[in-house]
């Protein structure tokens, strides 16, 4: 949903794996409501499609296509995963002001999320992982039980190949960026998050799970918009 007021500031959100738009649904009016216009990208490595074999860089072409539509500049927020392909479109979409990690992987060039994380994928580079079972473990700690059983019902599968392409570019070297550190994440350790926070020029914590955005999106909100503006 492209922001329609250039006059006004423009937040991109950029989902993780498995995830759609729709994980921002919570968080979205309490940035509105804070004067932001909000822009949402589908990433097309998270697909229901029994066949879809789209990568990191499908994903990144996605989000310069979105950004391209938004016209004015914006603060790219991305999540997880959706730390790499940001990562990788902002290095060529010019109206990027400010990147800011959201308990993100913020990798540097010809780093990929499996050579980062330490985990094996199957062979090749098609086909797809289905979400963890134990997601309510690692994704939604924190996030009421309604909640996180809203989110489950619509995880779908995540392509092999987006884990694994590896970043040409680290525009985080050349676009101002923030880290948005998650200190009860099982997702991604505080430790891990740290070390890529010590990329960006200021970090801040939230008291949260992985997923801010369902557990806290007003006091997320509130942190985003210190970020985009600090």
């Amino acid at each position: 949903m492209p922001a329609d007021d250039n006059s006004q500031p423009t937040i991109l959100l950029v989902h993780g794996a498995w995830h759609g738009a729709w994980c921002w649904d919570k968080l979205i009016p309490q940035l509105e409501s804070r004067g932001w216009n909000v822009a949402t990208v589908d990433l097309p490595s998270a697909s229901a499609e029994a066949e879809h074999t789209a990568g990191m860089y499908d994903d990144a072409r996605a989000i310069r296509q979105t950004l391209a539509a938004i016209g004015g500049p914006v603060t790219v927020v991305a999540h997880s995963y959706g730390g790499i392909p940001a990562t990788e479109a902002a290095a060529t979409a010019e109206n990027v002001s400010r990147l800011v990690y959201l308990a993100a992987f913020q990798l540097d060039e010809g780093d990929s999320l499996v050579g980062q994380s330490g985990g094996a994928l199957p062979a090749g580079d098609t086909g797809t992982l289905p979400p963890n079972p134990e997601h309510r473990e690692y994704f939604y700690n924190g996030v009421s039980d309604e909640d996180a059983a809203w989110a489950a019902e619509r995880l779908v599968p995540q392509s092999i190949k987006s884990f694994s392409e590896p970043l040409t570019s680290a525009s985080w070297k050349g676009v101002e960026s923030r880290y948005i550190v998650c200190e009860v994440d099982n997702a991604l350790p505080l430790l891990f998050q740290e070390g890529m926070a010590a990329r960006s020029g200021k970090a801040y914590q939230l008291p949260s799970g992985h997923s801010a955005f369902l557990s806290m999106p007003a006091e997320l909100a509130e942190t985003i918009t210190t970020a985009a503006s600090d």
